[in-house]
């Protein structure tokens, strides 16, 4: 009987995370920033019908980059897990917090045990009444507490350094849209085409679900 080839297991995890970084780099970044009366999400996207952004419960919204279907898969999860637990105990017990735990245990079991690891970062933003909070969790299941505005895919590095320097916490949602669009197109890859834009925002002035995607009219045209 031949043994079983034998790979360190630094060796295997580094050659998991260096595949799955390959292909979030590969989509497009969405940045997610708060501003004076709620949180933009916002990133290109050449598809009016396979969203990055959507809406998971009344003050908590979700978005992905990386392969569609796996972060498509775990969107669906994660409304499913909010609707559950807000029927058995209460719509308020539906937090951004619990739900990122959740996407970073199924995320990091995945990396850890699978063959392959989902090729997938997401970010959980959640509006609160006085304070806002926003949850990104890596490809690997790590899970930071993100402040003020977070990156996700692409050129991350690239793009936190123009947002850092015209961030400002009492910014409005046009001065928010104008930052975020402005560092995506000079950060972006020359090689790809432009495209539409994607946006939504959790707004504290709409009723009990916050979650409102933006139109073409409130947006950057199209080139």
């Amino acid at each position: 009987m031949t043994a079983p080839f034998y790979v360190p297991p630094e060796q295997l995890i580094k050659d998991r995370a260096e595949f799955a970084r390959k292909g979030i780099q590969r989509g497009r970044p969405i940045v997610v920033m708060e501003y004076e009366s709620g949180i933009l999400l916002i990133g290109e996207n050449p598809s009016r019908s396979l969203h990055k952004i959507g809406e998971i419960y009344d003050q908590v919204a979700f978005a992905g980059v990386g392969r569609f279907n796996e972060f498509e898969t775990l969107r669906v999860a994660g409304i499913r897990y909010a609707d559950v637990k807000g029927y058995t105990y209460a719509r308020a017990d539906v937090t951004g917090k619990g739900l990122a735990n959740a996407y970073s245990q199924a995320v990091g079991q995945i990396f850890t045990h699978e063959v392959k690891p989902y090729e997938v970062e997401v970010l959980v933003a959640e509006l609160g009444d006085d304070e806002n909070h926003l949850y990104h969790v890596r490809f690997d299941g790590t899970l930071r507490d993100q402040h003020g505005f977070a990156v996700i895919g692409g050129e991350e590095d690239r793009l936190l350094e123009p947002i850092a320097t015209g961030y400002r916490a009492d910014m409005s949602l046009d001065e928010a849209i104008a930052l975020t669009t402005s560092a995506i197109s000079d950060t972006g890859d020359p090689s790809v085409p432009d495209a539409g834009w994607e946006a939504a925002v959790l707004d504290r002035a709409l009723g009990r679900r916050k979650f409102r995607r933006l139109s073409p009219d409130e947006l950057p045209d199209a080139d």
